[in-house]
């Protein structure tokens, strides 16, 4: 691989979300104070609520004493107690203009208080698995529990963007709103400056720096290629804005995201035993993408390790082994291979049989 630009940042990763490869990256794991990205959990925590129809866009929320009393001196988009708001102007709020009283009164709307709401978010970082990561509060502001680092935000910004496409659509661009007659600005300079940045999350605290996390898609042919930028304790608003650009122009412009396979293609008829029948397509659930250097697609190697022998029943989706796929004999990333189709077991006399074939085998 190519080596990684020079980004002032204590650390930061680059990832290519059509194939879900990190291509560059510095200290991805060091654990590092989160401040206002931790509001990526608590946006994806609320967009799962609302997919699970527990809470409505157009719902109206009780601001409580507790969301509207939050630190004064931090971002805030002016709620007040007694004035109910909905839903979505919290999430504008959250997102568009990074709200702390909105990141609690979003807390309270889904789990009734903050506290049952950050289980949620540590139960999803759990399932998706952030190693490096937890929370102890909804928006982000300074608390020696809330760790995360470059790595787990990389995965959680591809799981909100692939998850919610819509929501990421509508709030994430939004570089203005208003609320109580107040027009605060997003705070990603990104979406001004390049036409193809269409959103993520700043944070910043004094002990924190100033972090960015930027995602930007262009055209390839045949489709688009999105990247996604973390970018964590800069010295400034600006230098984590020109690094970001600096990451983003830099993959793009050295990289080629090469499409292997289609969802539901077949790779491989393999061997089945003791099956309804004797073979099964395995391929994957999804498109198949790698990132290799630009020019290099032609070298893409792809090995099949399957799990043998298979033996029936084998469910569909279940998996069956694993393609390696390497480049100039280095492995550059790994994926689960699937049964695209159901088999059933063979009656008692096929099964017997296959029995005996395999201890010859």
């Amino acid at each position: 691989m190519l080596p990684a630009p020079s980004v002032a940042a204590k650390s930061f990763v680059l990832l290519d979300a059509n194939s879900d490869q990190i291509i560059a990256s510095q200290d991805p794991d060091l654990r590092v104070e989160p401040a206002s990205l931790v509001k990526l959990m608590t946006a994806y925590v609320v967009f799962d609520a609302i997919r699970d129809k527990k809470l409505d866009l157009n719902q109206s929320v009780n601001v409580s004493v507790n969301a509207w009393k939050i630190d004064p001196t931090s971002s805030k988009m002016f709620i007040e107690p007694n004035k109910p708001v909905t839903v979505n102007n919290l999430l504008y709020g959250l997102i568009t203009v990074s709200g702390n009283d909105a990141a609690v009164a979003l807390a309270e709307a889904v789990a009734g208080t903050e506290d049952a709401f950050v289980v949620l978010m540590n139960r999803q970082a759990e399932r998706m698995g952030l190693k490096a990561t937890r929370f102890s509060n909804s928006h982000g502001l300074p608390s020696s529990e809330n760790y995360s680092s470059a790595r787990d935000f990389s995965q959680l910004c591809y799981r909100l963007i692939s998850d919610f496409p819509e929501f990421y659509k509508v709030y994430y661009s939004a570089k203005k709103f208003t609320y109580n007659n107040i027009t605060q600005p997003n705070r990603n300079r990104l979406l001004w400056l390049d036409p193809t940045v269409d959103g993520m999350k700043t944070g910043h605290t004094s002990s924190a720096g100033f972090s960015l996390i930027t995602s930007a898609k262009r055209p390839i042919p045949g489709g688009e290629r999105r990247l996604i930028s973390v970018v964590i304790g800069t010295t400034s608003d600006q230098v984590r804005t020109q690094e970001n650009q600096k990451l983003l122009n830099w993959g793009f412009q050295n990289f080629d995201a090469v499409k292997l396979y289609s969802k539901g293609q077949a790779i491989d008829n393999s061997d089945v035993w003791k099956g309804s029948q004797g073979k099964v397509k395995v391929g994957f659930t999804h498109d198949v993408y790698v990132t290799v250097p630009r020019g290099s697609a032609d070298k893409i190697k792809p090995v099949l390790a399957r799990n043998d022998p298979l033996i029936a029943p084998i469910a569909q989706n279940s998996k069956v082994g694993t393609l390696k796929i390497t480049l100039e004999g280095n492995v550059i990333t790994e994926l689960p291979v699937v049964a695209l189709e159901q088999i059933n077991q063979a009656g008692i006399l096929g099964r017997a049989w296959d029995s005996l074939r395999l201890m010859f085998k």
